[in-house]
C-alpha cells in the first residue's frame, strides 16, 4: 500500500482529499497544525501527524516513509490583506515541504495552489496556465505568497529533480466545510447579509471534483506542469441568482458599481487602521470583486480527467450539508 503525506488534511479540501485517497486504497498521513479542529477527519483511518509546516525537522520526519506528498496546507486569509503569518506559512512552509520531499525521494509531489496565481481573462477569452500573474494590483499577501510558492515548486523541479505536478483550484463549493471557508458566501446570501452585487465574477468548481483531479495528479499529468481546476465562469449576479434559487431565497438585486465598491473598501481600511476594529471587507477584497476572474480549464479536463459536476449540484450539496448540521 502506497502512503501519501497530506498537508492541510483537516481543511475543506483536505477532508475531501483524505476520503478520495482512502477510497483508492492509499494510506494517509494527515499533517495538521497543533491545536486545530480535526472534525472533518473524525472516523477516518488516517495517521494524524501534528506539526508546523515552518518546522523543517518535523516536516522531514513526517515525510519519512511516504511514497507521495500532496501539499495542500496553506493560510488562505484575505482579511486583513497583509499578514506576515500568511507569507511565512505559505512560503517557508512550502520550502520545508519541498526540501523534505527531495530528501525523501518521493515518487511525486502534488502542489495545491490557487488559480489566482495566473492572469484572469474575460468570459470570451478566459485566462489559462500561460497567462502571467496579475495579482500584484490587489495588495494581497495570500495571492502574492502563493505565486512565490508556485515559483519555488517550479524551481525544485528544475534544479533538484523533484517530480512535481501543480494544481490550482478556483472557488470551491461543496459539503464538509466545517470551518466555513468559501461556503460562507452561501450562508451570507441565505441570511440576507449581502446587500448588493459586485460587477465582477469568478470561476466556480465542486470541491469533490478538485479532490478527484488532485489525486489523479499522483499518477497523471506532466512533471512541472500547472493545471487550473475549475468549472463554470459566472458573474456575481449569475452566481447569486443560482445560489438563491437553490436555497429558495431572494437574491440581492442592487448593483455595486466599481467606484462605490472601491470607496467601501478604502473606508473599511481606514476604520480598521484608526480603530483597530475588524471589518468584513477591505480594499483588496473589493478590488478583486470589481474584476472578472474567469479561467479556461480545458488542460485539466484533458490531462487530469477533471470532472465537471454542475455548480448547481455543488450548491445544493453544500446547502443540504449545512441544513443537516443546523447551520441554517
Amino acid at each position: 500500500m502506497k502512503t501519501v503525506l497530506l498537508t492541510g488534511a483537516n481543511g475543506f479540501l483536505g477532508g475531501h482529499l483524505c476520503r478520495e485517497l482512502l477510497q483508492r486504497g492509499y494510506a494517509v498521513r494527515a499533517f495538521v497544525r497543533p491545536n486545530t479542529d480535526h472534525t472533518v477527519l473524525d472516523g477516518l483511518p488516517v495517521d494524524i501527524w501534528s506539526g508546523d509546516l515552518r518546522d523543517p525537522a518535523n516536516v522531514r520526519a513526517a515525510t519519512y516513509g511516504c511514497d507521495y506528498v500532496i501539499h495542500a496546507g496553506a493560510r488562505a486569509q484575505v482579511n486583513p490583506a497583509r499578514s506576515s503569518e500568511v507569507v511565512d506559512c505559505n512560503i517557508s512552509g512550502t520550502a520545508a515541504v519541498l526540501a523534505a520531499a527531495v530528501q525523501a525521494k518521493v515518487e511525486r509531489l502534488v502542489y495545491v495552489g490557487t488559480a489566482t496565481v495566473f492572469g484572469f481573462g474575460s468570459r470570451k477569452k478566459p485566462g489559462d496556465e500561460l497567462s502571467p500573474y496579475m495579482g500584484e494590483r490587489y495588495g494581497s499577501d495570500y495571492m502574492d505568497s502563493k505565486r512565490v510558492a508556485t515559483d519555488l515548486v517550479l524551481r525544485a523541479v528544475r534544479e533538484d529533480g523533484l517530480r512535481a505536478v501543480l494544481v490550482h483550484p478556483t472557488f470551491m463549493i461543496g459539503p464538509l466545510d466545517y470551518k466555513i471557508t468559501s461556503n460562507a458566501l452561501l450562508l451570507a446570501l441565505y441570511r440576507r447579509q449581502l446587500k448588493g452585487v459586485p460587477m465582477g465574477g469568478k470561476n466556480y468548481v465542486h470541491v469533490a471534483d478538485v479532490a478527484t483531479a488532485t489525486v489523479n495528479a499522483l499518477t497523471m499529468g506532466r512533471i512541472g506542469e500547472s493545471y487550473i481546476l475549475g468549472n463554470e465562469n459566472l458573474s456575481y449576479r449569475e452566481a447569486f441568482r443560482l445560489m438563491a434559487s437553490v436555497m429558495n431565497v431572494r437574491a440581492p438585486l442592487a448593483p455595486v458599481p466599481p467606484l462605490l465598491a472601491t470607496t467601501i473598501g478604502w473606508t473599511s481600511d481606514l476604520v480598521h487602521r484608526f480603530t483597530g476594529r475588524e471589518t468584513t471587507l477591505n480594499s483588496s477584497m473589493t478590488a478583486i470583486a470589481n474584476d472578472g476572474h474567469y479561467f479556461n480549464v480545458t488542460k485539466a479536463i484533458n490531462e487530469l480527467n477533471l470532472p465537471q459536476t454542475s455548480i448547481r449540484a455543488a450548491i445544493a450539496e453544500a446547502f443540504s450539508w449545512f441544513r443537516q448540521r443546523g447551520y441554517v
